[in-house]
């Protein structure tokens, strides 16, 4: 299956980057490579892109869409959580600009055998990088229930977090759990009738929040953003795009104790702590994907683009 990635709020995320020409910029999650050839584009004729990926499918058809671009691209297989490491192994330096696009792409959806979607009936797997040791099978099959249920009550949201859970371990008793198709009964039979008429498919929020644990998302993110930020230059900037409430709160939380992140109690007339702002925002409200290009790509519904600015050491940006 051909490799399909649109690039969501594509013009707004180079206006928050500030892309410039000459400049070294890199790519988190490289995915397709849309918004990573709009990138070279940009910073013709000279500038550097560092792309990352943990899915050697993303990797392998973005390097056939960047090619065009010569030894401008290095691209890389490996989490963004490591994107500090990166930037150290290959000598880079400080970068003018970091993007992480979060998230699974309508690839991996789309290929069945992934496990990621409820549509399709698949062998439980949900790994974005296929060389990790922790699959859905595993933590539906062994995972202890009160531990099933906080993961798909906090990572999903979802109200009958412990019924699911129920549900899944005593349906695990008679046979083990081993496809998409066996969790999704399992889930519409523990959830009442009149609640799965409500808020689309019944098994959304659990299937997010086992490939979130999966993957160690929100970990991964906290992780990322701080190798990130240390990878900029003073003025570079960082541009974010989620796609749920758990991810965009942990990047607002993130941006905001960079913005202030005195520790001092508030009525202390003066601050004593030393601790000055690392980055300011690019822009003061979340973006959101305009009308037009919500209707031309669904997907882009549910995207938040946020950005930040790094800071002169002990500095406010002017």
């Amino acid at each position: 299956m051909a490799f399909h990635h649109i690039p969501v709020l594509l013009q707004e995320t180079m206006e928050a980057l500030a892309v410039r020409p000459g400049g070294t910029y890199i790519d988190c999650t490289v995915g397709g490579g849309g918004h990573a050839a709009e990138i070279l584009r940009r910073s013709s004729p000279d500038g550097r892109l560092i792309g990352l990926d943990q899915d050697e499918n993303a990797l392998r058809a973005a390097g056939d869409r960047l090619a065009p671009f010569g030894d401008r691209v290095t691209l890389v297989r490996t989490n963004f959580e490591h994107v500090a490491d990166v930037a150290d192994r290959l000598g880079l330096g400080a970068a003018d600009g970091v993007l992480m696009d979060i998230g699974v792409s309508s690839h991996q959806f789309d290929e069945g055998e992934r496990g990621f979607s409820y549509h399709h009936d698949a062998p439980l797997d949900m790994r974005m990088d296929r060389t990790g040791p922790l699959t859905a099978a595993v933590l539906v099959n062994e995972w202890e229930e009160e531990e099933i249920a906080r993961v798909i009550r906090e990572y999903g949201e979802e109200r009958w977090a412990s019924r699911i859970a129920q549900f899944i371990v005593r349906a695990r008793r008679q046979r083990p759990i081993e496809t998409t198709g066996q969790l999704v009964e399992i889930i519409k039979a523990a959830i009442p009738a009149s609640a799965r008429r409500e808020g689309g498919h019944p098994a959304r929020r659990t299937f997010q929040a086992i490939r979130i644990a999966v993957n160690d998302e929100l970990g991964a993110l906290e992780r990322g953003l701080e190798g990130a930020l240390r990878v900029l230059r003073p003025g570079g900037r960082l541009a974010v795009i989620t796609f749920h409430s758990l991810e965009d709160r942990i990047v607002k939380q993130t941006f905001a104790r960079w913005a202030k992140p005195c520790t001092c109690p508030p009525d202390l007339p003066v601050c004593v702590c030393g601790k000055a702002p690392l980055a300011e925002p690019v822009t003061r409200k979340p973006v959101r994907a305009s009308g037009a290009e919500v209707k031309a790509n669904p997907r882009s519904r549910s995207a938040t683009l946020r950005a930040v600015v790094k800071l002169q050491a002990g500095e406010e940006a002017k």
